[in-house]
Order: C-alpha cells, then sequence, then structure tokens
C-alpha cells in the first residue's frame, strides 16, 4: 500500500510538471503571437500615417496649385482693366512726354 501511494503520488507529481510544461509551453507561445500581431500592428499603423501623408501632402498641393491659379487670373483681369482705365489717356501722354522732351531739348541748346 505504502508503494501504491507512493506511486500515486509520483504520478500526480509528473501529471502537475507536465501541466505546469505544458502551461509555459503555451505562454511562450501565446507571447509570441502577441509579439507578431503587435509588430503587424505597428507596421500597419505606420504605413496607414505614411498614406495618410501622401494624401495631405497632394491635398496640399492641389489646393496650392488652385490658389496659384486664382492669383493668375486676378492679376490678368486686373491687367486688363487697368490697360482699359489707361488706353484713352495714352494719346494725352504721349503728347505731353513728347512736349516736355522738346522742352528739354531747348532748354540745353
Amino acid at each position: 500500500m505504502k508503494t501504491e501511494v507512493l506511486r500515486d503520488i509520483k504520478k500526480t507529481e509528473e501529471e502537475y510538471q507536465s501541466m505546469i510544461h505544458a502551461a509555459q509551453e503555451e505562454r511562450k507561445h501565446k507571447r509570441s503571437q502577441a509579439e507578431l500581431e503587435a509588430d503587424n500592428l505597428a507596421t500597419k499603423a505606420q504605413s496607414n500615417a505614411e498614406e495618410y501623408k501622401k494624401l495631405k501632402l497632394e491635398e496640399a498641393r492641389r489646393q496650392a496649385a488652385q490658389k496659384q491659379a486664382e492669383i493668375i487670373k486676378e492679376g490678368t483681369h486686373q491687367t486688363a482693366a487697368l490697360k482699359q482705365k489707361g488706353a484713352p489717356h495714352l494719346s494725352k501722354a504721349v503728347q505731353l512726354l513728347v512736349m516736355r522732351f522738346k522742352e528739354q531739348l531747348r532748354v540745353h541748346s
């Protein structure tokens, strides 16, 4: 009976050791999976951040090009308006310039 009890104790101890070993292996496996999943999530997050950055840069370039086009268009309209406004006075301005030039020629002569 004593040997039987000792065998049962030894068998139970071996079962517990086996269970502990299995639990440790499972813990290692789960930790390895968790680290792999964390690495994958970090890689995905970095990829998403790069994609977001590219989209924002493209949007900023598009807005800058649109603003530039608006400024050029406005400048063209302003130039046309100034030309139109100055056109009636062009002949008078030329006459005044020629008259002053002639006056300068006479003064130096």
